[in-house]
């Protein structure tokens, strides 16, 4: 029982951080297409950016509440020993291929 009041309780604070992120962003880009904006289009067009913004950091955080902070992004794997012999230009002579990304 206590998984799913720890559920719920992360449902509850994901749909209150979306909430609050969207609005207070979407308020954000419309005092912003106010002042420097003059056409309605361009104005409703900010409205939209910042609701975006604001769903987007909702999304974000609501990802790390759930799962965890995102894995660390690895190196591709490299497969062509060509490849280990060639050396990019910014990389100091005494760092081996194997080890840049």
């Amino acid at each position: 029982m206590a998984e799913k009041t720890d559920v719920n309780a992360n449902w509850d604070a994901c749909l209150d951080l979306s909430v609050r992120r969207f609005v207070y962003s979407s308020v954000a880009g419309a005092f912003g297409g106010l002042l420097l904006f003059r056409s309605p289009v361009s104005r409703w067009a900010s409205v939209a950016f910042g609701a975006g913004v604001g769903i987007g950091s909702a999304y974000t955080d609501c990802s790390h509440i759930f799962h965890g902070s995102p894995a660390k992004m690895e190196c591709p794997k490299k497969t062509s020993s060509a490849h280990e012999q060639l050396t990019p230009l910014n990389t100091p002579p005494n760092v081996p291929a194997s080890q840049v990304c």
